[in-house]
Formats: C-alpha cells, sequence, structure tokens
C-alpha cells in the first residue's frame, strides 16, 4: 500500500501525447473524456487537481493536414496555435459532463524564470484551485523558440508540481514505468515499484523515447521526478492504459514506479531558482571555493573565482562550475559580467578601488545561490 498516495491532497497530473491520440489521427475524443471523468472523481472526493496536456502540436499537425511532425520552429508554431484551441476545448468538453470548471493556463520559460511573473503564475494557481476549478497548464509554443523553452511537458510537470507545492506528480505515458533493464531488449526485465529520485543510478536506467508524437522520454521523467523532489512532492511513472490508473493509484494500489527521495525539501525561493533552466553566463571557481559552498553554504566571493564567461548583468542568472566545467552551484549574480571580470580572485574590500563603487562584497549572496546535492 502506498500510504503517501492514499492521503496526497493536491496532485499535478500530466498526460502524453500517445495517450491522447487516436494513432496519430489527432485528439481521441474519447478517451479525453475518460480522463475528465477520472480527475474529476478525484477532485469530488476532495483532492486538487493540476493538470498539464500534451497534444496541442500533435492536434494541429492532423489539423494542418501535415503527413508529420515539423521541425522548424514556425511549422511548430502553427501547427501548437491551431491545436491548442482544439485540445482546451476537448478538455473543457470532458469536464463540463461532470460539472467541472476549468481554466487554461499558458506559460513559458520567462514566466518562470522571472520572479514577480513566478508569483504572479503561483497565486493565480492558488487561486484556481480555492475555487474548485481544475487547471490545464501548457507550455506556450506558440511564442517559444528552441533557445528558449522548457523542452518537454514531464519538465514543465515538474516545473508546475513546485509552484504549486504539490503532494503527488504523476507521469502517466504509454510504458508500464520504470523497469531495471530496458525491456525492448530484455522482456524478462523487472518493473522496479519504488526507486529513489536523487540516485545518479536510477537515472541511468532511464531510456529514449520510443514515440514520434512526444518529446520526452523515459529520462526526462527521472530528471522530473528529481526536479519535483526540491518541493518534497511524491511522482509516480504509471501506464496512462491502465483502467482508472489515478482512482486506483489514490487508493494506493501499486501501480507503475514511485520515485522518493530522502533529501529535505528547499525553501520557495530556491526552488524557483533550481527551476530555472538556462543561465546566462559562468563562474569557474576553485577548489576552496567550491568546498566552501558545498560544505558550509556560504555566500560566492570574488577570491574563489577563476573564470567568467558568458555576456550577463546585475540580478541575472549564472552557473557555478569547477574546473572540470561540472556545474554546483546556481544563483543571481550581483555585478554585470564586465565588472566580474575585473575583480577575479580578488577580496572583497578591493571592490572599490577596482570598480569605482561596491554595491554588495559577495559576488553571488547565498540566498540567491543554490547548491547542487553531490
Amino acid at each position: 500500500m502506498r500510504t503517501r498516495l492514499t492521503t496526497a491532497r493536491r496532485w499535478v497530473v500530466k498526460v502524453g501525447s500517445s495517450l491522447l491520440t487516436a494513432d496519430g489521427r489527432g485528439l481521441d475524443h474519447a478517451i479525453i473524456g475518460r480522463w475528465s471523468e477520472q480527475m474529476a472523481a478525484l477532485v469530488t472526493a476532495g483532492r486538487e487537481v493540476v493538470l498539464v496536456s500534451s497534444g496541442s502540436i500533435a492536434e494541429g499537425v492532423v489539423r494542418l493536414g501535415l503527413s508529420e511532425r515539423p521541425t522548424r520552429v514556425h511549422e511548430l508554431q502553427a501547427a501548437a496555435a491551431v491545436g491548442q484551441s482544439g485540445l482546451i476545448r476537448a478538455w473543457e468538453a470532458g469536464f463540463e459532463r461532470h460539472a467541472r470548471l476549468t481554466a487554461q493556463i499558458l506559460l513559458t520559460h520567462d514566466d518562470l524564470a522571472d520572479r514577480r511573473r513566478y508569483l504572479n503564475a503561483r497565486a493565480t494557481l492558488a487561486t484556481l484551485l480555492r475555487h474548485g476549478v481544475l487547471p490545464i497548464v501548457n507550455e506556450n509554443d506558440t511564442v517559444t523558440t528552441d533557445e528558449i523553452r522548457l523542452g518537454d511537458n514531464d519538465t514543465l510537470g515538474a516545473l508546475v508540481a513546485n509552484l504549486v507545492e504539490a503532494d503527488v506528480l504523476v507521469l502517466l505515458t504509454d510504458q508500464a514505468g520504470l523497469f531495471e533493464r530496458d525491456p525492448r531488449l530484455d522482456p524478462d526485465a523487472k518493473l522496479l515499484e519504488r526507486a529513489n529520485a536523487s540516485d545518479p543510478a536510477v537515472r541511468a536506467l532511464a531510456g529514449p523515447s520510443g514515440t514520434t508524437l512526444g518529446s520526452g522520454g523515459m529520462g526526462t521523467k527521472v530528471l522530473a521526478a528529481e526536479r519535483a523532489a526540491d518541493s518534497g512532492t511524491t511522482t509516480v511513472i504509471a501506464d496512462g492504459r491502465e483502467p482508472n490508473v489515478l482512482g486506483r493509484l489514490a487508493e494506493g494500489q501499486p501501480i507503475g514506479t514511485m520515485l522518493t527521495s530522502e533529501r529535505q525539501p528547499t525553501d520557495a525561493r530556491k526552488r524557483w531558482l533550481g527551476g530555472q533552466l538556462r543561465a546566462r553566463g559562468r563562474l569557474v571557481l576553485d577548489a576552496g571555493a567550491c568546498r566552501v559552498l558545498r560544505e558550509r553554504g556560504s555566500s560566492l566571493l570574488a577570491v574563489g573565482v577563476t573564470g567568467c564567461e558568458g555576456s550577463f548583468g546585475r540580478g541575472e542568472l549564472v552557473a557555478c562550475v569547477d574546473f572540470t566545467g561540472a556545474e554546483i552551484a546556481r544563483g543571481l549574480v550581483n555585478y554585470g559580467a564586465a565588472d566580474v571580470r575585473r575583480v577575479l580572485g580578488q577580496p572583497s574590500e578591493r571592490f572599490s578601488a577596482l570598480l569605482g563603487y561596491a554595491s554588495e562584497p559577495e559576488l553571488v549572496h547565498r540566498d540567491n545561490l543554490i547548491v547542487h546535492r553531490p
């Protein structure tokens, strides 16, 4: 019995494209109706549900009469624009049959990277849930590009789970869960019923996607589970084709793979920092600075920085890496790139002489720094 799921109140449910489409012929409204029934039943039972839905591009491909999913950015954006209206209409119709009100939420990376917009999104979602509305979240593919997109809806599901501080994230796919070996190569491979989301060995088990309509494979799901663990969220990877899979999970039945973590959840601001996917630059740290950050949780001082890469301004996100290039932390920098290069390896007392001013003694204050756990 998975007691964590029986008591979980706030759920984020991500449904993949392969579970919403009829063999590549666009959205399957009958299937969407069944999903709506399951989620409406959770809400009736006192749960709060946020839905992260794929399917807009798959629906757009069919509506535009394309033979396959496009690869060019503008064609993908056009397909998303055409398909998104059909996707939200299908979900709205499905939930209306159960007297459930829905709301469409389209997010971009910039919405989650900007602190004010992040907080606004969190407040909006909390308000919708308080009013009994079921939010339907998707990435705003119409305006995003490869350089600024979140990447896949598994990642979006994890970021939304952190945003709303969900108790459980359910990643529904067309696979039974995470196996000890690739079941396509080894039919005798066993399904892992439970695993540690923070274990590097677990990530190594995940393989690439086997579908053409989706963009995320098992690897993205494991990474999403690790990201969701930052807010103490339990993740379940399960086969969405299982009958009444959500209701049975809520009863604690052992379906799919449950991924948990023993590490302590991070606070809200640190989760926001950890959720930012793209740094504007990199600071190369010496061994002493790496050790201090990891062992003491201290602020980053210029004296321990040996290199500065990229172009960034004050308050932007930078990655902190060791001499091998491995990222050990990331945070919001107090000085622009040009000024950072002028104070590399220098004590804070020399900032005024070198820069003509000194706003803060740290390059990155510990309150604006998140250190990756080894």
